[in-house]
């Protein structure tokens, strides 16, 4: 019989069943697959995320059932507690103190290892050592860095006065409202620029060399070829370098945490730490909830804003064609 004859052949019963159950494994084996991160997702990352919208609208201590307040949580926050707005304060200073020589350091470091030197390898690690150094042991050594009685730091400006013969009075930096807050800075810069760096390095080797010849061609200076070549080209990089560090830096817990424990008197408390406060010391879940989706809002209008406006200085390689 030929071929085409079976192939056209009317299929048994049993035969339409194995094929309705063939088509769907095919149809869905993808998604059991998934279906293990899937749940994972649902169950560690989906539910809580729900489950926390839900709580902001409760008082909850958790030894009393909890009570229904609506949005009474926000209004409090927003415009009857001061300590939400002193730590709101301080998280923006932070963010906006840190993002900026954040940025400017890493294009720096970036460029300086961007040569073809022997051994920049060394130099690259050496630079991005701190990134991988447990963040613990780093927040130690800046403890002692900057203890006030017998810190390297003020014992370096205490032999510096005495060299120069000028009275000097270090601030004792950790126990001070004014200059805890850029000592943590300090810590967070160490710790994290290697890693931007690297960000940028990726971006300046991708730049094509044709450019800077051609600028040679031109007689163009140092700083024309920077202004006109490297940052535009560079642009996409820093838009991500940007906006991610913005995002860490608003939900900055670590440092403050491990050096001064929030203080001196809520002068390094940030806001995710007031989440933490409030949640795990005085026992304010509902209160808790709503500074964390208070934040969540911070977070998005700022990254919200950055892609509404990213297009009058980003520089892609479309537009450029």
């Amino acid at each position: 019989m030929p071929a085409a004859s079976l192939s056209e052949r009317p299929l048994s019963p049993a035969e339409q069943r194995r094929l309705r159950w063939y088509r769907l494994q095919r149809a869905y084996e993808g998604y059991f697959f998934l279906a293990p991160n899937i749940s994972g997702f649902l169950l560690f990352t989906a539910f809580p995320v729900i489950a926390s919208f839900a709580l902001s609208f409760f008082r909850w201590d958790l030894l009393t059932p909890p009570v229904y307040v609506g949005t009474q949580q926000f209004k409090e926050l927003l415009f009857n507690d001061p300590q939400f707005r002193r730590v709101a304060l301080n998280t923006f200073y932070f963010t906006f103190g840190t993002v900026p020589a954040r940025v400017a350091l890493s294009l720096f470091l970036a460029m300086a290892l961007n040569q073809a030197l022997r051994g920049i390898t060394v130099y690259r690690v050496i630079y991005f050592m701190p990134v991988v150094t447990s963040l613990v042991a780093a927040a130690l050594v800046f403890q002692w860095i900057f203890n006030g009685n017998f810190g390297i730091l003020n014992g370096f400006l205490w032999g510096l006065g005495s060299l120069l013969h000028i009275p000097v009075h270090p601030p004792d930096w950790l126990n001070s409202t004014k200059w805890a807050m850029p000592a943590v800075m300090v810590l967070n810069l160490w710790k994290n620029v290697g890693f931007t760096m690297t960000i940028y390095l990726a971006g300046l080797q991708a730049i094509p060399q044709e450019l800077y010849e051609a600028a040679d061609v031109d007689g163009a200076g140092e700083w024309a070829k920077f202004r006109n070549i490297t940052l535009p080209m560079i642009s996409p990089t820093t838009f991500f370098v940007v906006i991610m560090s913005l995002i860490w830096a608003l939900q900055v817990f670590e440092e403050p945490y491990i050096m001064t424990k929030g203080g001196p008197a809520f002068a390094t408390t940030t806001l995710v730490h007031y989440i933490y406060l409030n949640a795990f010391r005085w026992s304010r879940m509902g209160k808790a909830a709503a500074v964390a989706w208070l934040l969540f809002a911070i977070i998005f209008v700022f990254t919200w804003l950055q892609m509404r406006y990213q297009r009058r200085w980003v520089h892609y390689e479309a537009d450029q064609e």
